[in-house]
């Protein structure tokens, strides 16, 4: 704290000032970044959301967005002002029903006033209008809005919500969303969650969905184009809508027969992660030139870019897997990444091992002979990659050998008992690789830094699988001494720019 003596010209100013009630004066403005090292300006302090309730207008025509979104939270602090992360154009801001002053700073961030501070533990409810032509914004470079023939998609990690909605955009501020979308007739809207009602007035249709269960905003979509729609249930009970545009080509059979076994795979991935976390399943597939999928919340996005050499189920496994581990459990901060990506691959070593064609060790002794040690593949850590190799190919193949590690060194029974026990103990929350290691350890009874510190963090080639076994390369080898390729890699492989930027 810096003192000064006052100049007498200066005492009317004073007075003003000691005319301000302490509680006023005490309250500070909330942090523009949440604290990911990774992404500082990524989230906001002072605040955690629960609802948003999002009322949107879209034109595909001109790709023009206008939206009123309403969020209700509660302020963490005493609070004088406070971000949210976006990029549209806002026409108002309304703060517990009164008009607030807002401001822009920075690539995305929406600086909001409200007439009257913000007390901490209270609760909160702010409205934005806005509009703009998603499409037409960058941040950082890049958009994270894929603009079809037809409409346009918001999909994208660790960011998306910045092009259509206002929002805390940090996996640690979950919150439920009402999503209500209006469109032309003849187009349609599909976001996350289940389909509550739809309504048509004077040439537009309304698509209401809901998504009941706590959602990362980056996990949040809106896909907005012509789509062949099917609907069915899990042999679990759960509804699954399923959304395929119509202009998908020589990909729409390959698509298709992929994602409507969106039912199957999820009730089989529920015998190793615990039952479906979520009120509703499905996928979609629009008409975008990107190469990547996605795990966005009950109904993943699909490039038809995985499907372009035929259909390919394990793809649809990586992204059902993350509503387990990436979903029902996010990352704490983005450095965790390996909780995401190692366990949604290994769940595609899983399914290769299901359907016969490569046993998880096989693919093990496959991935790790591939690699020899002067390869950078070894030099990427994936437990705390780096914000630049957050989705290197280390993470998800060195991040599944890691889990095969494990599994050699505590056992089959400890091992699965961790991958269903570990999302029902931070369900709808957030944890660490910390986390996970000492989940690991107090399941299996072992001390397991050494295997962790190993395969998660030292940027070297492991001389051996844990637990003194040499990986099995030499023994099931091919030509040239290499282990003979697994039927499955091909397919497993297409998927490994699932999350490219």
């Amino acid at each position: 704290m810096h003192r000064r003596i006052l100049a007498p010209g200066a005492l009317a100013a004073a007075s003003v000032l000691l005319a301000i009630p302490a509680s006023a004066a005490a309250h500070t403005p909330g942090a523009p970044g949440i604290g990911d090292p990774y992404y500082p300006a990524y989230g906001n302090g002072g605040y955690d959301v629960s609802h948003y309730d999002l009322r949107l207008k879209y034109q595909p025509a001109t790709d023009e967005l206008e939206g009123t979104a309403t969020i209700l939270a509660r302020a963490t602090q005493d609070l004088s002002r406070f971000d949210l992360d976006f990029l549209l154009d806002v026409s108002e801001v309304r703060v517990n029903g009164a008009v607030a002053s807002f401001t822009t700073s920075g690539e995305h961030e929406l600086v909001v006033t409200p007439r009257t501070p913000l007390k901490k533990g209270g609760d909160v409810t702010v409205v934005v209008r806005y509009r703009g032509v998603p499409s037409s914004k960058k941040a950082y470079g890049f958009t994270s809005w894929h603009r079809t023939p037809d409409g346009g998609v918001a999909a994208n990690e660790p960011e998306a919500a910045w092009w259509w909605f206002p929002s805390n955009d940090h996996p640690l501020d979950k919150a439920t969303f009402d999503v209500s979308v209006q469109v032309p007739d003849g187009t349609q809207a599909v976001s996350n969650g289940t389909l509550q009602s739809t309504s048509s007035r004077l040439g537009w249709t309304r698509y209401n969905w809901r998504s009941a269960h706590p959602q990362a905003p980056y996990l949040a979509t809106l896909a907005v184009g012509r789509f062949d729609i099917t609907t069915g249930t899990s042999d679990s009970g759960i509804p699954v809508v399923n959304a395929y545009s119509k202009d998908l080509g020589a990909n729409q059979g390959a698509a298709r027969a992929s994602v409507e076994r969106t039912g199957e795979i999820a009730d089989w991935l529920a015998g190793w992660f615990g039952p479906y976390p979520f009120e509703a399943l499905g996928g979609y597939v629009p008409n975008t030139n990107t190469g990547y999928a996605l795990e966005t919340q009950t109904r993943p996005f699909y490039s038809p870019r995985q499907f372009a050499n035929g259909s390919n189920t394990s793809v649809v496994v990586h992204e059902l897997a993350h509503q387990w581990y990436g979903d029902l459990v996010s990352v704490r901060g983005w450095k965790d990444i390996w909780v995401n990506e190692g366990f949604a691959r290994y769940a595609q070593w899983l399914w290769s091992e299901h359907e016969g064609e490569g046993t998880t060790r096989e693919l093990a002794d496959h991935v790790y002979a591939s690699h020899p040690a002067d390869d950078p593949f070894w030099t990427v850590r994936p437990g705390d990659p780096g914000p630049e190799n957050q989705f290197d190919i280390a993470v998800y193949d060195r991040g599944a050998l890691a889990l095969q590690a494990l599994r050699d060194e505590i056992g089959d029974d400890a091992f699965f008992a961790i991958l269903k026990g570990w999302p029902k103990r931070y369900a709808y929350g957030n944890a660490s690789v910390a986390d996970f290691q000492r989940y690991a350890e107090r399941v299996s009874g072992k001390p397991l830094a050494t295997l962790f510190d190993t395969w998660l963090f030292q940027p070297v080639k492991p001389d051996v699988f844990t637990g003194g076994k040499v990986s099995s390369a030499a023994r099931t080898s091919g030509a040239g001494g290499t282990p003979v390729e697994p039927r499955s890699w091909k397919k497993i492989a297409a998927t490994n720019g699932v999350h490219a930027h």
